[in-house]
């Protein structure tokens, strides 16, 4: 539905998916939905991350300087529900307990169900003075469903 705002009009245009972006480090995994991610250099392959700040996986990330992008399919609402709000391990265990996940290359653990996976070394973080962080990754390894 079109608003009086033409920059909301604008932006409602672009792209938008449902992600869980995915990570681990010493034991420890975590996994958030993220909505912006897109191809931001084509040589070399680099992605961009628009994840919320303040998230448990942020340290992982930045220990581990690696992230999955796992894109989910528009009726995986389970995996919406799971992963969109903040996974307290410490009080209800790991969230990808019971989910059946692969290692690509970086340890973070990829969703099977995932219509494909990019496992991802970060080569740039910003933080920004907003609610979202970004993260550029290098892909070094992917699979879709069909791979």
């Amino acid at each position: 539905m079109a608003s009086n705002d033409p920059i909301a009009n604008a932006l409602s245009m672009l792209p938008a998916g449902s992600f869980l972006m995915t990570s681990a480090y010493d034991g420890k995994r975590a996994g958030q939905v993220v909505r912006s991610v897109q191809v931001c250099s084509e040589v070399p392959t680099l992605i961009c991350v628009a994840a919320r700040k303040g998230h448990s996986i942020s340290p992982l990330i930045r220990d581990s300087h690696a992230f999955v992008i796992c894109v989910l399919s528009p009726e995986d609402a389970g995996m919406l529900r799971r992963f969109d709000r903040e996974w307290a391990p410490d009080e209800i265990g790991d969230a990808f307990d019971a989910l059946p996940v692969e290692v690509l290359a970086s340890g973070a653990p990829a969703l099977k169900r995932a219509m494909a996976s990019i496992d991802c070394q970060v080569v740039r973080h910003f933080d920004l003075e907003a609610d979202h962080e970004l993260y550029i990754g290098q892909p070094i390894k992917a699979r879709t469903r069909a791979s």
